[in-house]
């Protein structure tokens, strides 16, 4: 059955590729006129290392999102996200600290380098701009087409890192539920998807931490597809939400995308994040309505003594809510706390407890709740709980 599986996978995976030489075949004769664009990913590294990521598509022309779209405008632009053109074999140039550095996209367009810089990177901000330039595609573009990629490089002093799924962790998606996620994924755009109530203020008082710097970094794990990754980055932003590397994931049937499906992705990305900054501890934030849970369990086997905390949102399933409850109690055994709460106040309170924020912020985290919640006046779109 296995070795069947795995010739089936192959089979698909090969379909799946000569399907796309044939649509961009096709769409090279017909739509030469569409410009092309690199989209950058935020992403991470060290003073030394640094991970770039992107792609490469024909430029479907993506509208900001605003508090007046209505369903037909949502739908429209979440159709040009998935119904993307991506452009194969494209060579780009790195430029950073006067070096330059070539990579290639795959068959999706996708392009991604770890480079090693040339001198340690001064340290001043927590981002560092790339620049990334297209120099030569099986498509016309203008000469010095370019773009910037933002990469996070957290300071040698910051108390903690924060990894937190996105979906239904900081957004409503209500993953557990097919046709209730289709509908807050397509028919809503940045401003109009909810976040958790007092999310925003919650995750300030991490980032803030203890020493008062507001320098911990945040990095968002996900099993959103990249093509929402400007969608999630809008939202973050007009949340007030700190911002952080989004690690998303492709969908596709080649067995290395297969693989990647939920937790074996988010695992891989964790554990990744945990081994480019071996000397920091980290706060995991997720939610019961998936594998979050098993997840965090194997990260914290994997890495013993580098979890400080484990927050996980109920989802209010029963079920959900067992598995969770039963491996917090496994964890007592390795000194992780995994709290499994209703609302943002009662992680932060526990947070406070065990001293990764300031009790003077959980006020602020209150109202932040009842606002989001429409309990009092304070914003103009409503959350949940």
């Amino acid at each position: 059955m296995g070795d069947l599986k795995r010739r089936f996978s192959k089979l698909a995976s090969q379909m799946e590729d000569r399907f796309d030489e044939l649509s961009f075949a096709l769409n090279k004769r017909l739509h030469t006129d569409k410009p092309l664009q690199i989209v950058t990913y935020r992403s991470y590294g060290t003073r030394n290392h640094l991970y770039v990521k992107g792609r490469v598509l024909k430029d479907k022309f993506l509208r900001k999102a605003i508090g007046k779209d209505n369903l037909w405008n949502n739908l429209v632009e979440m159709y040009k996200r998935f119904e993307s053109d991506e452009v194969p074999h494209a060579l780009l140039e790195i430029h950073f600290q006067q070096e330059t550095y070539a990579v290639k996209t795959d068959n999706e367009g996708y392009f991604s380098m770890h480079l090693s810089t040339g001198q340690p990177i001064d340290w001043t901000d927590m981002w560092h701009e790339i620049e990334v330039e297209l120099v030569d595609a099986p498509l016309p573009f203008p000469t010095g087409l370019k773009n910037v990629a933002d990469v996070l490089v957290p300071p040698e002093d910051a108390e903690y890192g924060v990894i937190s799924d996105i979906d239904d962790t900081v957004v409503k998606t209500t993953a557990t539920n097919f046709l209730a996620m289709a509908r807050n994924t397509f028919f809503h755009n940045a401003h109009s998807r909810m976040p958790f109530a007092g999310v925003t203020e919650f995750y300030k008082s991490l980032q803030l931490g203890r020493n008062g710097k507001r320098n911990n970094p945040f990095f968002y794990v996900s099993s959103s597809p990249w093509n929402l990754y400007d969608l999630l980055v809008d939202f973050l932003d007009l949340n007030d939400i700190p911002s952080g590397p989004l690690l998303l994931r492709d969908f596709g049937l080649d067995r290395d995308k297969e693989s990647a499906n939920h937790m074996g992705h988010k695992f891989k990305e964790i554990s990744n994040i945990l081994t480019t900054y071996p000397h920091l501890r980290f706060v995991l934030i997720g939610d019961s309505g998936q594998d979050d849970p098993k997840i965090y369990r194997e990260v914290v086997a994997k890495f013993p003594g580098r979890i400080l905390a484990i927050y996980i949102r109920d989802v209010q399933l029963a079920d959900r809510e067992k598995i969770a409850s039963d491996i917090a109690r496994d964890l007592i055994h390795d000194k992780v706390e995994m709290v499994v709460v209703d609302n943002t106040v009662e992680a932060a309170k526990h947070a406070e407890k065990i001293g990764l924020i300031y009790a003077e912020t959980i006020p602020q985290i209150i109202i932040d709740k009842q606002q989001d919640k429409g309990e009092i006046p304070g914003k103009d779109q409503l959350s949940i709980q």
